[in-house]
């Protein structure tokens, strides 16, 4: 039996090099190179025809390859422990403009809040050979792992929840100034039985803003309850569920501090089905100020806290880090404000 080989079939195709687009083009394979990295070194009429010759000639970039002939990386990895939560997918986004202007790509993971999920997650993109990784870690991460997982040499911030056991650097919102205005501000409306909703206890993010709302308390005099610091996981679906748990546990608390703006938006949900009318009857205040929160009914008073903004800084910190592996390691903490609109319109009860 004979067998003949096909010149189309794909498998049999030769692959293009630097070389026949050079020879193709009449330039060195070293103006070929700066095209494919981006220089702005080569003429604009030579770029064009370099271009259009990759183009027709299909050329794929090894870009892996590249990286390994330069020991450097064009590639950033961002891990997030709650896509969902849409101010993540704010800071993700700020996190890929600020690198995508540094001609960084961005590599994202999602770990659902699960450890054992963000190691494997981890451990995928590090061989990939990232230049550095910007990790918002997963609730009950293990420092001490992560730091053997990703070695002494790959450039690491923690964004959002303390991670002890590393020494990276970290970026944190103000959570507990801000949750201390929002319970300052419910108060200034003459609340006294002001619960604090959503969230985890062992949570660092959590436990910053729970402290902020107890602090504002005791400086009106007021002495905060356990019963009153109810907990759930900072989903719209889980503050709605628990919604009951608010009341069993805090009969008479006419507002709330909530954990962030996907529980408050939860909480309103769980509120209307119990015939409780939010900022009528109930008043409430969420944190981060993600779009949403301006467009919900009634509008949501909460704590802007920017997260485009939070993602690109991320990443600057995060490539200052790369350019200077030596320096030490950086906390930064990004302001909130107070933004106050209907939810949290209730007269005392």
């Amino acid at each position: 039996m004979t067998t003949h080989k096909s010149g189309t079939g794909r498998s049999s195709r030769k692959q293009v090099t630097v070389t026949d687009i050079a020879q193709a083009c009449g330039v060195s394979r070293a103006t070929v190179s700066l095209v494919l990295r981006g220089s702005p070194l080569v003429h604009a009429d030579t770029r064009a025809r370099v271009e259009a010759e990759l183009k027709r000639q299909r050329y794929v970039y090894n870009r892996a390859a590249a990286n390994l002939r330069r020991q450097t990386s064009s590639s950033v990895a961002l891990v997030i422990n709650d896509l969902s939560n849409p101010f993540f997918a704010e800071f993700a986004a700020g996190v890929d403009e600020a690198l995508g202007e540094e001609g960084f790509v961005t590599l994202l993971g999602s770990t659902g809040e699960s450890p054992q999920r963000q190691l494997a997650v981890l451990g995928s993109l590090v061989e990939h050979g990232p230049a550095g990784i910007i990790l918002s870690p997963a609730e009950h991460s293990d420092g001490a792992a992560l730091q053997r997982l990703l070695g002494a040499h790959t450039p690491a911030l923690v964004f959002n929840r303390a991670l002890p056991g590393v020494d990276w650097d970290f970026l944190a919102l103000d959570n507990e100034h801000g949750a201390r205005l929002a319970t300052e501000h419910l108060l200034s409306l003459g609340h006294r039985r002001i619960a604090f909703f959503g969230g985890h206890a062992d949570s660092s993010s959590c436990q910053q803003r729970r402290q902020g709302y107890t602090d504002a308390l005791r400086a009106a005099g007021i002495e905060p309850s356990p019963e009153w610091l109810v907990e759930c996981s900072p989903t719209r679906v889980d503050a709605a569920a628990r919604t009951g748990e608010l009341f069993e546990h805090a009969r008479e608390a006419g507002a709330a501090v909530c954990y962030n703006d996907t529980v408050a938006l939860g909480l309103m949900l769980g509120l209307s089905a119990r015939g409780i009318r939010p900022g009528a009857d109930f008043a409430l205040t969420g944190f981060d100020d993600i779009t949403e929160a301006a467009l919900s009914t009634p509008s949501l008073t909460t704590l802007a806290a920017q997260p485009r903004a939070c993602g690109r800084q991320a990443a600057e910190l995060l490539l200052q880090r790369v350019r200077d592996p030596g320096a030490l390691p950086r906390r930064v903490i990004a302001p909130v404000k107070l933004v106050v609109r209907g939810s949290s319109g209730a007269a005392a009860m």
